[in-house]
């Protein structure tokens, strides 16, 4: 039995398909039977050679024949060799060269393949290869920049509040009033960098898949009534209308814990961008073989431009950023319903509010990992 694991198996015909023709071309071929004939052909001529009557023109046809062997060998000899340098040496020190750059960080590097892609040999696929990965750590690299400059503006807004606030509780004779709210407001940015702080490294440990699923079937709707009783407060102080409509007896096999975490962002954003006297719906549905959850608002609504880049970390569709966030949330909820094995998707429109639909593998359609 094949010891090499499927995906590899798979990857190998992957690459199998992508080669047109082989490195080893008909060019090759040809040289090699030419330099056979030629042998062949000066064989044939020796042993005439040796079997001509007069001796002295046998020893004389017998040297030439063999310096003509020699000669037409090395002739064939230099003609492939030429041949294999242009082939094989020349792709290969490109390779080289690039594959050097991008380890000393040049992640701009491209090669250009040597044939159509009708005509694709190993060394193009190489290429091929070795491109897409250069353009992945170049994205790679891109993120990591903007992460680095979008973590240090977030972490510099609270961290200025809780110095500002800090010195001015430090005045002498401060009014009573005013300690509590400086005290408020340090507490709030405080909550705002734990609330930061974790989100990061929570997204983090998903993406590094540093978080062992726990994953047990449970009742979706439970877990939607208890989010829903968990923003009662907010929703009355935002002074927004709540309507809901969950279907009893959906059961998906999940991290109930990792979930929670999904509704918390949907039903935070949702309330966030509603303007007072505003509702918020959240449904819950069967839909071929899917627990489907709706999460919509009333609110201002995203433009095409902000609903593409809307999962995506660091985000923030509002340049000004008037409205509290850190941009995390959807990020979070699209990696959470990513390996739960579902799907999340947005639909919004500018000044009609925002639907978000996250559709779960119901229970009773999961395969179990022992079959």
């Amino acid at each position: 039995m094949s010891r090499i694991p499927p995906e590899l198996q798979k990857l190998d015909r992957r690459v199998d398909r992508r080669v047109r023709r082989s490195v080893f071309s008909a060019n090759d071929l040809l040289l090699i039977l030419v330099s056979v004939a030629s042998c062949v052909a000066l064989f044939l001529l020796l042993r005439a050679a040796q079997t001509d009557l007069d001796a002295a023109m046998r020893r004389m046809n017998t040297k030439t024949t063999w310096l003509s062997v020699i000669f037409i060998s090395a002739v064939n000899i230099l003609v492939f060799s030429l041949h294999k340098k242009i082939t094989l040496e020349g792709p290969t020190r490109r390779i080289l060269d690039a594959a050097a750059r991008i380890g000393k960080g040049d992640f701009s590097v491209r090669i250009k393949p040597f044939h159509s892609r009708h005509f694709k040999n190993e060394f193009d696929v190489i290429i091929e290869d070795l491109n897409k990965m250069a353009a992945e750590l170049s994205g790679v690299e891109t993120m990591k920049t903007d992460f680095i400059a979008n973590v240090s503006h977030e972490l510099k807004t609270p961290l200025a509040v809780i110095a500002n606030y800090t010195a001015l509780l430090q005045t002498p004779d401060l009014p009573e009033d005013k300690r509590l709210e400086y005290a408020a407001a340090m507490a709030g940015a405080a909550e705002r960098l734990n609330a930061l702080t974790g989100d990061i490294l929570r997204l983090n440990k998903l993406e590094t898949q540093q978080i062992f699923l726990e994953n047990a079937p449970f009742d979706l709707g439970d877990q939607l009534c208890v989010s829903l009783i968990a923003f009662d407060h907010r929703l009355e102080q935002a002074e927004l209308t709540l309507e809901t409509e969950l279907e009893e007896g959906v059961t998906v096999h999940a991290d109930a814990g990792l979930l929670a975490h999904v509704w918390e962002n949907l039903l935070s954003n949702a309330v966030k961008f509603t303007p007072p006297g505003g509702t918020v719906r959240v449904s819950l549905t069967k839909e071929k073989g899917f627990a489907v959850v709706r999460v919509s608002d009333t609110g201002c609504g995203m433009s095409e431009e902000v609903l593409s880049h809307a999962f995506e970390k660091f985000y923030q569709g509002d340049p000004a950023r008037s409205v509290p966030g850190n941009g995390l949330g959807l990020a979070l909820v699209k990696r959470v319903v990513d390996i739960s094995g579902g799907a999340v998707e947005a639909q919004s429109e500018e000044g009609s509010g925002s639907t978000f639909t996250v559709r779960l593998p119901l229970q009773a359609d999961r395969i179990s990992p022992d079959t």
